[in-house]
């Protein structure tokens, strides 16, 4: 974890983005509390390290995504010096995907 992210306000954040349970809340929530392009970079970045994590190449990652190069590589140096969160992720979705 990043102890210089760590404060009570983001506290706040995260336990209140674990209160949604359905796409439509999570709309509703992002909508209110970021612009559209905040919305989208961070699902670009989730994209990005999903197709990264799946061993595509940046250039097809900049065709699909529409991503800069320096996104990428920004996104890569997450998954390969991070703290694990994206690869976390993943394997959550991947469970629940199986699970059905």
């Amino acid at each position: 974890m990043n102890s210089k992210l760590k404060d009570d306000s983001v506290d706040f954040l995260f336990s209140a983005i674990l209160t949604l349970k359905t796409p439509e809340e999570c709309y509703a929530f992002f909508e209110d509390l970021c612009t559209v392009p905040e919305i989208k970079a961070m699902s670009q970045r989730l994209w990005v390290a999903h197709m990264l994590n799946n061993k595509k190449v940046y250039s097809d990652i900049v065709a699909t995504t529409g991503a800069s190069t320096a996104t990428i590589s920004r996104v890569n140096r997450s998954l390969h010096y991070g703290c694990d969160g994206y690869n976390m992720v993943f394997q959550k979705l991947e469970d629940r995907e199986k699970a059905k």
